[in-house]
C-alpha cells in the first residue's frame, strides 16, 4: 500500500492500466515486461484475458483499478470515454485517490483535460497528468512513442520512470493541458503529412515511377521524415492492417486543432485543408478505416 506520499515503501510503485485497444495492449504488455505489477480493466473481456495471461492483475472494473494501483494510465478514444471511466457508476473518482495519480494517454480538447482534472481532484483527490502520445501503435509495440505531458512538474518527475518503459520521449510541456495543446500542434504536421504524401505517392503512380522507391530516393534530402519512409510504403502497397490511426481518431483531432485555432484567432488553413480530406475519407473508407487510406481519395476508378 502506497504510504502518505502515495509512493510504495519498496520504491516502486503498482499500476494500473484502462482501455486496452490499438495503443494499451502493447503499452501494457511493455510495462508487464519491465516487471511491474500491472491491474487492468477495459469494457470488453476479449482483451484483458491475454494480458493476464502475461502476468497483469484483471480488475471488475475501473475503480478496482484505481483502489489497488498507485499510478494509473488510460488511452481510450475520446473525452467521452474519459468522462465515462472517471466519473461513470463504477469510475475511478468513486475509489479513495489521495496522493494517486492518473494519467491519462488519450487525445482530447485541452479544456476537457483541465475540467477532467479539477473535477477528479475535487472528488477524490487524485492528481490528472494529461499525456497525449504520439509514434502510433509502431511506437507502442517498440516503446519508441514521443510522450507530451500538462501537469504539477512532481507529478511529471514521478511517473517518469515507467512512462519511459513505454516510451523514448516524455516532455513536460506547462500546465494541465499544455500535453494536448502540444498533441494538436503534432496533428497538425501530421495529418498535413499523411495528405501531402498521398498527393505525392499517387503522382509518382500517376506520372509512371515507382513510387515505393519514393523514400529510397528522397532518403537524406529536405522531403525526408520519418512519415516519408513508413507512411509511403504503407500507402503504395496497400498496408492498412494493423492500422497505424483510425480516419475518424484524426479527424476528430483536426477538428480540435480547428476549435482551438478559432478560440485563439489562429489561422490553420492546411490543417483544416487536411481535415476536410479526413472527413471525405471517413465518408468513402469508414471512420475505422486506416488513416492513410487517404491515399486511396485519389485512386482511378474502375
Amino acid at each position: 500500500m502506497a504510504d502518505a506520499s502515495g509512493v510504495n515503501p519498496q520504491g516502486v510503485e503498482r499500476l494500473g492500466y484502462l482501455g486496452l485497444g490499438l495503443m494499451g495492449t502493447p503499452m501494457t504488455r511493455r510495462l508487464l515486461k519491465a516487471g511491474y505489477q500491472v491491474t487492468v480493466w477495459n469494457r470488453s473481456e476479449g482483451k484483458v484475458a491475454p494480458l493476464v495471461e502475461a502476468g497483469a492483475r484483471r480488475a471488475t472494473a475501473p475503480l478496482d483499478v484505481l483502489a489497488g494501483s498507485d499510478i494509473v494510465f488510460m488511452c481510450v478514444t475520446d473525452a467521452t470515454a474519459v468522462e465515462e471511466l472517471i466519473f461513470g457508476s463504477e469510475g475511478i473518482s468513486a475509489a479513495p485517490g489521495a496522493g494517486k495519480l492518473v494519467v491519462d494517454f488519450s487525445s482530447i480538447h485541452p479544456d476537457a483535460a483541465r475540467d477532467l482534472a479539477a473535477r477528479l481532484k475535487d472528488a477524490n483527490g487524485a492528481g490528472l497528468i494529461d499525456a497525449p502520445v504520439s509514434g502510433g501503435t509502431k511506437g507502442a509495440e517498440e516503446g519508441t512513442l514521443a510522450i507530451m505531458a500538462g501537469g504539477e512538474a512532481a507529478d511529471i518527475e514521478r511517473v517518469r520512470p515507467y512512462v519511459l518503459a513505454i516510451a523514448r520521449r516524455f516532455t513536460h510541456m506547462g500546465p494541465t493541458g499544455a500535453g494536448q495543446t502540444t498533441k494538436l500542434c503534432n496533428q497538425v504536421i501530421v495529418g498535413c503529412a499523411m495528405a501531402v504524401l498521398a498527393e505525392a505517392t499517387r503522382l509518382a503512380v500517376n506520372a509512371g515511377i515507382d513510387a515505393s522507391r519514393l523514400p529510397e530516393a528522397l532518403a537524406g534530402g529536405f522531403a525526408d521524415s520519418i512519415p516519408l519512409q513508413l507512411f509511403v510504403p504503407r500507402m503504395v502497397h496497400g498496408i492498412h492492417s494493423p492500422p497505424l490511426g483510425h480516419i475518424a481518431t484524426m479527424l476528430k483531432d483536426l477538428d480540435t486543432v480547428a476549435d482551438v485555432a478559432q478560440a485563439t484567432s489562429t489561422p490553420v488553413p492546411m490543417a483544416s485543408l487536411a481535415g476536410q480530406l479526413f472527413r471525405l475519407a471517413k465518408t468513402a473508407r469508414g471512420a475505422d478505416a486506416d488513416a492513410l487510406e487517404i491515399y486511396k481519395l485519389s485512386a482511378e476508378e474502375r
